[in-house]
């Protein structure tokens, strides 16, 4: 049972519940499984939450919490409105991070090496990124036009959260809100640390 708990929990979000565990271990009763997991708490193996239908957490030998989700590092705050001052001094993401965040398992399935920010601005609001959201960032240099992306303007110093788009020798940044007017610059002034591929709402 205690083996069947932790491999629900490598593969989903959330624990599994009495019924799951009853199903998937052959049990004849959701009783039987029920005092099995008394008899885990009282080993301090699990701890169990009764009022919540997911409710078993493992402990580890200290007797803490554990947790099966990803963790990724949150790097720092990226404008969704005006240009502002990338996550590093000189716009580079691969500094060091200012805490490191959980993330539900299905957001990065094949495990690649993504990075998190925190948005602040309105500017993509259309596509329901809000002021506060946290944004989950690919580094790929593969681009397409329509992605959203981290944009590094580089004689500003400035990075930006945009959709992008190819028009000739220029790259047009384009803002997710009707009151907002793209940005064009360069293509040799623009280059992209990465493309958004999930975000976490704050509130």
């Amino acid at each position: 049972m205690l083996r069947f708990i932790e491999a629900f929990l490598e593969d989903n979000p959330s624990p599994p519940t009495v019924r799951d565990i009853q199903k998937a271990c052959g049990i004849s009763s959701t009783s039987v499984v029920d005092y099995n997991l008394k008899l885990l708490q009282k080993g301090r193996y699990i701890k169990r939450h009764p009022d919540v239908a997911r409710g078993i957490e493992l402990l580890d030998e200290n007797g803490e919490a554990t947790s099966f989700l990803p963790k990724i590092p949150l790097l720092g705050y990226i404008s969704a409105g005006e240009p502002a001052l990338g996550p590093g001094a000189d716009g580079s993401a691969h500094t060091e991070p200012i805490e490191t965040i959980e993330i539900p398992r299905h957001m990065n399935k094949d495990g690649k090496p993504i990075y998190a920010l925190k948005v602040k601005g309105q500017s993509m609001i259309d596509a329901l990124i809000d002021d506060g959201d946290i944004i989950l960032i690919d580094p790929t240099p593969t681009i397409q036009d329509g992605d959203m992306v981290i944009a590094w303007l580089k004689l500003e110093h400035e990075t930006t959260l945009k959709r992008i788009y190819k028009e000739g020798n220029l790259i047009r940044l384009q803002p997710e809100n009707s009151a907002m007017q793209p940005i064009f610059a360069k293509a040799s002034n623009v280059e992209t640390m990465g493309k958004v591929v999930g975000m976490i709402r704050t509130i």
